[in-house]
């Protein structure tokens, strides 16, 4: 048996230890009740965050919103950009993005677009939107990438339809143009603006029953408030073409008195009576101008389209009443040059350049001075020659500053007839996607007056390449291609497909007959000559084909008419070989008797 002693010893120990074991216990829970609080706190504390966090979100993105449809498109792209910043896929707040800067009309709306389009790239309607974007901003690329990017199944909606008919305006190519609006048209026939954009294409067609369709179309579109002045204006335009004088001039007092009545509606009412009605035309030009005087704009506009109409001389006479100080500046000091330039008063045009200041066009000034300088000096010495190039070089070095420079100095340098001035402008022109097809179409035309057919050739495949579907231009490419010996499959590759594209287009179904006849079919070639309209067939460049078909099939009192025609017309040297060919073919087989006739011989016939 323990002692007491031992046994109260024994006890107090195991008291102890209970102790320190209660006490472990409390520690323990003590601290898991610490991780416990201090993990709900994190939670309670994230979640709380996150809940602030979306409810900031979606306050910037409601007050952005109201924003937006009360006008405030500032405040709103400001809300916007705080909500982009924090999370920059939000398609909302690039949405809200979009649409201030398109209100607004800032290039940064393509920006945002392209950020959309990027994150839905399967949407066609972020396509849309983001080559409509591209569209008004000039970048004709991009815009048709967007389109390129919108699945074959989805291209059949009008929305697709217009978008894509404005990238072929953009593009010049309104054959295309025309196709389709006039599909959106066929989609939502319905729709008063798809109406309204093909009408106002359509009524300039040489399609009768076309052009009678879109004049009754803009003719019921007068009664609708969004579409009476541009539908008047079509109309107007219309009936001075087909000579109406009663429907013009009816269409003439309803512009001008139209509310929404611009200075250059003013212009297209002088344009009528310019051709149809010469009193009321200069009572109407008399009252313009001293309305036009208030504003430089106005009066550089009316200076302009008198310089355009025949009537410089009359601006030279008129100037000399207005005050110096409304002529010495831009815009109206760079018309009044070109309307010295247009009479060929090259001291007045020397005097009125020689000194100042035209700001943004001091190219300009140093261009007309320029060509002055050329035409006083003309044959006289060297000396006139170098002060020419002089001025000229730093006109185009200016001109760089901006594309736009560029294309005035491109145009100044065609007018002027400086070609190797004007070759070398078209060519940095070019480079800009909304100036390519006007820089394209003067270097075609540049090309074609020089006959220098390899040059032409890469024009036609660099406008071929940007108007795929623009039938002439496929088969002028592929013509001149078999002329010089290039491409030669894909050259009757593509005239087969300007044919297909375009059969009733006398240029496509000429080049098409000449394939067939150089890959030796010429009785097809010969069919598809007769099918053709003959008075359509005598321009001398369609006329060489056409002899060398007629030749070849045998028809050869046709084939003189036709070579005859070629003769008298500008051809190209591989045109001339052709020509030379034809003649060759002509006189070979004209000199084989025909079957029926008997051959000569001076024999007597034998007894």
């Amino acid at each position: 048996m323990l002692s007491r002693g031992a046994a109260g010893n024994s006890f107090s120990g195991m008291h102890s230890t209970v102790q320190r074991q209660a006490r472990s216990v409390r520690l323990g829970v003590a601290i898991a009740g610490l991780v416990i609080a201090f993990l709900v706190a994190v939670f309670f504390v994230s979640y709380g965050s996150k809940l602030y966090e979306n409810w900031r979100e979606r306050h910037l993105l409601e007050k952005a919103t109201t924003l937006l449809q009360e006008g405030k498109l500032t405040q709103a792209a400001q809300m916007a950009q705080q909500l982009a910043r924090r999370h920059p896929d939000s398609l909302a707040a690039l949405s809200i993005l979009a649409d201030t800067a398109e209100r607004q009309n800032l290039e940064e709306a393509v920006k945002w677009r392209e950020r959309i389009a990027l994150l839905l790239p399967k949407d066609p309607e972020s396509q849309l939107n983001l080559a409509s974007a591209a569209l008004r901003f000039g970048k004709l690329d991009l815009a048709r990438q967007a389109l390129n990017r919108v699945s074959p199944s989805d291209r059949d909606s009008a929305a697709f339809h217009v978008v894509a008919g404005w990238l072929a305006s953009a593009e010049g190519n309104f054959a295309e143009q025309e196709e389709q609006f006039a599909a959106a048209v066929k989609k939502e026939p319905k729709n008063d603006l798809y109406q309204f954009n093909l009408a106002a294409l359509e009524i300039r067609s040489k399609d009768t029953d076309k052009s009678k369709n879109a004049r009754d179309t803009l003719e019921r579109l007068i009664t609708i408030a969004p579409y009476r002045t541009g539908a008047v204006r079509a109309l107007l335009n219309d009936a001075v073409q087909r000579n109406d004088r009663a429907a013009a001039d009816s269409f003439a007092q309803q512009l001008q008195m139209s509310p929404e009545v611009t200075f250059g509606d003013y212009l297209l009412c002088l344009n009528f009576y310019q051709k149809l009605d010469e009193k009321k035309f200069r009572r109407l030009l008399e009252k313009v101008k001293p309305f036009a005087a208030r504003n430089a704009s106005d009066l550089a506009s009316l200076i302009e389209w008198m310089n355009q109409n025949g009537l410089a001389g009359d601006v030279v006479k008129w100037v000399d009443k207005l005050p110096p100080a409304q002529l010495s500046s831009p815009p109206v000091s760079v018309v009044l040059a070109d309307a010295y330039a247009t009479v060929k008063n090259w001291s007045r045009l020397k005097r009125w350049t020689r000194a100042g200041n035209w700001g943004d066009t001091e190219y300009l000034r140093l261009a007309y001075g320029a060509i002055a300088e050329r035409h006083l000096r003309s044959g006289k010495d060297s000396s006139a020659k170098s002060e020419f190039e002089t001025l000229w070089q730093s006109a185009a070095e200016l001109s760089e500053h901006g594309p736009d420079h560029e294309l005035m100095l491109a145009r100044l340098a065609t007018k002027s007839q400086l070609a190797n001035q004007a070759e070398e402008l078209w060519v940095r022109v070019e480079e800009n996607p909304t100036m390519r097809r006007e820089a394209l179409d003067n270097l075609r035309q540049l090309y074609r007056s020089k006959d220098e057919t390899t040059k032409l050739y890469a024009v036609l495949q660099r406008l071929h390449e940007s108007s795929p579907n623009e039938a002439p231009i496929t088969a002028e490419l592929a013509r001149l291609g078999l002329n010089v010996g290039e491409n030669i499959e894909s050259s009757h590759q593509l005239a087969k497909e300007a044919y297909d594209r375009a059969p009733n287009d006398v240029n496509c179904a000429v080049t098409y007959a000449f394939s067939l006849h150089r890959l030796g079919r010429n009785a097809e070639a010969l069919a598809i000559i007769q099918s053709l309209p003959p008075e359509g067939l005598h321009d001398a460049r369609a006329a060489v084909y056409v002899a060398l078909v007629l030749v070849e099939g045998n028809e050869l009192d046709g084939a003189k008419d036709y070579m005859e025609a070629a003769e008298n017309g500008k051809l190209y040297p591989e045109e001339k070989k052709l020509l030379e060919e034809a003649k060759t073919k002509l006189l070979a087989a004209s000199a084989i008797p025909s079957p029926a006739e008997s051959p000569s011989s001076s024999a007597s016939p034998p007894l």
